[in-house]
Formats: C-alpha cells, structure tokens, sequence
C-alpha cells in the first residue's frame, strides 16, 4: 500500500491529505498542536480555490456555506469613489466563507485510511537517495514514500530543503473578526461588502450570509479585515481595538458601526510575511518517492489579492491528480517532478501580482498619495482585472 505522510493539519493539510486517503493511501497526519483547530475568522474563495475544492471532491455542500460577494468598489477615506462598483460575472464571483464550516467540510472529507497524530512538533526531514523520505519530530522517525510539507510558512521542512527562501515582513499587520450578526448594526439588513483604501490602511468588510437566514451554517455576521502599515502591536486587544477604532474614525460606513460592534475578543491580528525568494523547488526526489512543498509552505504571500487559501487547495488538487496512479518508484518520483513544474510558474505568477498590489496598498506620503488617487482609476480595475483573469483561468488537471 502507497504511504504518505503530510505535516500540517491547515486547509491546505487537511485537503491533500483527504484527498490521498480517498483514493486509497493510508495516510498519517501530524500536526504540531494539541489539536486540529479551525480559524476563528473567515477566508475568501476565488472561483480557482472553488474550482480546486470541486475537483477535490469536497464541493458538495458549498453553496450552504458560501456566501457570493457582494458587488463592491474602492473607495477613499472621505467617502469618493475611486472605482465605482460594478458587477461581477457570475463564474468569476468569489464567496465568502466562515473557517469552521470549511473546516469542518475538510475533515469530513478526510476518509478511513487516515491516522492523525497531534503535538508532533517535526524538527527535520529526510531525503537520502536510497531510503524512504522521513520527517522527524524527537526520537520520533515517520517514513513513507511520499511526505508532503503543508506546516505553514514557518515551515520546519523548507527549512531544511530550500534554505534559500527566507520568511521576511511585508512591512504591515492585519486584523480579523467576525461580528455575528446578533451584534451587528441593525442597518445592516442584507448584504455588506466594500474596500476602503487610505495612506497604508485598508480596510474590507464582507456579508456571511444574511441577517435572519435560516442557511446550513449558524457562524453568519460580518467579516472585516483591516490592515495597517507597520509591525504586530503588543498591547492586549482591548488597546488594540482601541486603536483600530482611532486609526479608522471619520472613515465611511460601516466601518465604524463595524468597529463599535467589535469586542477585543474577536480580534486576531497576524504579522503579514511572506517568502522572498520562492523555494526553487517544490519536489525533492528521495527514495521510492520524495517530498513536496504544498501551500504557504511553498508560496507564503500577502493577503491582498486572497489567493493564499486558493493556491494551497490548487497544490493539493494538481498533487492529488499527479500521483493518483503513480507507484512508488519511478512513476512517483516523476510524478512529483511533474507537481513541480506545474506549481511553481503558477504560484511565482500570483506572488507577482500580489506584490504590485501591495506596492499600491502600501502608498504613503501626499504627493505619492494624490499620485496614486488620480491614477487608482486606471490602475486598480486594470490590475484586479488581471489578478482575476490569472485566478479564473486556472483548471484542475485532467
């Protein structure tokens, strides 16, 4: 029986290692904590993730717990429009998701032929030319003849097989929450959604769902993402708050309705890293099979276009076809060749628009900013355009 170990029980884990399991692997799951948690916030899905979640197998059951976003524009901190809204095509239009129902899809999903082990903190990896490629963690030794790292973008093994790629700031932090919708602005009785853009703040708010709907998922209310130019605050999250509040006063609604219903609570704030440069490899040979890097393991980036949780579930959908037949030996060892060459421009595409989108978040300064202003009109559609067109045009392999 083909074996594979994957190291990291994120989305990215848990549906590559589904999706092995499914078609007959047996397949051990090690994750560093105590548990296998959910996010506490919610996560945006572009038509690519939706279409790398189907081809997956885990589909069904989507649209209950997707929410389609609304149709938004950019706006300015005084209100004017920067891009006017507009709609958006149907197979082009991203949905909103809570992280505890697409957890909980995931790990229904994950099948018999799996063993999860948590509080296995994997120290090293092995990939000798002879032997079967392990991951150690301790005394522990876990062989098998594939191992997919999928632990993040403090990944312990890229660490080891691609000391080239270093985990650096993108120079700005974000906040999530989710306001159920209990507590959110009464005003708010359908659907939200809108992007507020000033000197190095953002800020987006998205719908889960509508107030009063009786949908399959009980985790509806408001989703907010903002971000501020600069390091993590160490203060506790009521001071934290607090300042989110003074940073975004005077700001259009509903972001101050928003803040005002948020308790420290619900915040989590992240550090946004990224990795520079890419590995320059995705699959080490090892054995009858080798290793791979899949999700932000590989391609950690900002979060300004919301490609992090699609390209995780685009590597484990192209992973999952290329070594869906492969025998150990030979055929697996071209097999992961083959998700390497297919990965690595894609993801190398995205880290690139990603980062032009940052360099116009990031804006700051007047002259820069009127600059910026006068030409968002221009830049921003042609720019998004292009991001989406990249992300739509992304088809699972036969």
């Amino acid at each position: 029986m083909r074996t594979a170990v994957v190291v990291g029980a994120g989305i990215g884990g848990l549906a590559a290692a589904g999706a092995l399991a499914r078609s007959g692997w047996q397949v051990t799951l090690l994750e560093r904590a105590d548990r296998v948690r959910p996010g506490r916030t919610a996560l945006v899905l572009w038509p690519n993730g939706i279409r790398a979640l189907r081809a997956l197998g885990l589909g069904d059951g989507l649209d209950a717990i997707g929410t389609p976003l609304a149709e938004t524009g950019v706006r300015r901190p005084d209100g004017h429009w920067l891009v006017q809204p507009r709609p958006v095509a149907p197979h082009r239009a991203p949905v909103v998701v809570h992280r505890e129902d697409l957890h909980d899809a995931l790990i229904a999903g994950l099948g018999d032929r799996l063993d999860i082990r948590t509080g296995v903190q994997v120290d090293d990896v092995r990939t000798g030319e002879t032997e079967r490629p392990a991951v150690t963690a301790g005394r522990q030794v876990f062989p098998a003849d594939l191992v997919i790292a999928a632990d993040g973008t403090d990944s312990a093994v890229r660490a080891r097989l691609a000391p080239e790629s270093a985990v650096v700031s993108s120079g700005c932090t974000a906040w999530r929450a989710v306001i159920p919708w209990f507590r959110a602005p009464k005003s708010m009785a359908g659907r939200v959604g809108g992007e507020t853009l000033g000197a190095g703040y953002r800020f987006v708010a998205a719908s889960l769902g509508e107030r009063g709907s009786s949908g399959a998922s009980s985790r509806g209310g408001v989703y907010w993402v903002a971000t501020a130019a600069g390091a993590p605050r160490p203060e506790p999250p009521a001071t934290q708050l607090a300042l989110l509040r003074r940073w975004y006063a005077g700001w259009p609604e509903p972001i101050s309705d928003l803040l005002a219903a948020t308790e420290p609570d619900d915040l989590v704030q992240q550090e946004v890293r990224e990795l520079r440069p890419l590995p320059r490899s995705y699959a080490f040979a090892a054995g009858p099979g080798g290793v791979v890097l899949l999700g932000d393991a590989a391609h950690a980036m900002p979060h300004h276009l919301g490609q992090g949780a699609c390209l995780a579930f685009e590597d484990a959908a192209t992973l999952a076809a290329a070594v869906r037949d492969a025998a150990p030996g030979l055929a697996l060892r071209r097999a992961i060749e083959g998700y390497d060459r297919e990965r690595r421009p894609r993801a190398a595409t995205m880290v690139r628009q990603t980062r032009r989108m940052s360099a116009v978040l990031q804006t700051r300064g007047r002259l820069a900013l009127r600059a910026r202003d006068a030409a968002l009109g221009q830049i921003t559609p042609r720019l998004l355009g292009n991001a989406a067109s990249t992300a739509a045009q992304w088809r699972p392999p036969a």
